[in-house]
């Protein structure tokens, strides 16, 4: 069987003006999770990375670490399915209909860096509401679309990939998410559950033999716990 290992970037620049942005700890995170991966021997066949920023930041900072030690370290892949769904996007066109029940939502929103645990509850709120399919609007991609899109980004890799070859996918969390609900069938909102709790630059490995692909471990970030630095697991 072959392996796919999905990636989460490494933390981003939550609060400021352009989210797409590795801080310097997301750095920090993908140079260690490169050399975990270094330690296990891991080498890849293919590489694939969205094209945000984030995404590809995390996986040439990362594969870096094999490159040092004259790992074989293949060409990035950029294929956009695995891009994240516009977070922004989907805020601006739910929000308004909450303001009469959240008055103070606005101002949260906007100092988000601020109130992390106030910005959690009302973005899992409107999460909620996007995975209904009840506030669909023109212009802003469903949920059903997002995980269509997802869906056939990893057929593409899966048709075109070896029976036995290791592929890493640099992506974000609602895409790690969506593949969750696709390969698992979990509902949705419980897929979503668990979004929450995915750690940046941790590891979910997938086996597959030709489209069957099943999860075979979720969330490592066993990288970043050897560290014994408790500020090196973040969530965004």
């Amino acid at each position: 069987m072959g392996s796919i290992y999905l990636i989460r970037h490494g933390q981003a620049s939550f609060g400021a003006d352009d989210y797409d942005v590795l801080s310097p700890m997301g750095f920090r995170q993908a140079e260690i999770l490169g050399a975990h991966l270094v330690q296990l021997d891991v080498r890849f066949d293919r590489c694939v990375s969205g094209d945000l920023r984030r995404q590809q930041d995390t996986a040439q900072t990362a594969m870096a670490q094999l490159n040092a030690v004259g790992h074989t370290v293949p060409t990035l892949e950029i294929d956009s399915a695995f891009n994240e769904f516009d977070a922004d996007a989907v805020i601006r066109a739910l929000l308004p209909a909450m303001l009469p029940d959240e008055p103070e939502a606005l101002h949260v929103l906007r100092n988000a860096a601020q109130h992390r645990a106030e910005f959690q509850r009302l973005f899992a709120l409107i999460i909620d509401r996007w995975l209904s399919g009840n506030y669909d609007k023109p212009g802003l991609q469903s949920w059903l679309g997002f995980a269509e899109q997802v869906q056939s980004g990893l057929h593409r890799v899966l048709d075109s990939a070896g029976s036995k070859d290791r592929i890493a996918i640099f992506t974000s969390g609602g895409t790690i998410t969506a593949l969750l609900h696709l390969i698992t069938q979990m509902p949705a909102r419980q897929a979503f559950e668990l979004n929450w709790q995915i750690v940046n630059t941790s590891l979910n490995h997938l086996k597959f033999r030709d489209r069957e692909v099943a999860l075979a471990s979720f969330n490592s970030h066993a990288h970043l716990q050897l560290m014994k630095d408790p500020a090196l697991i973040t969530y965004r």
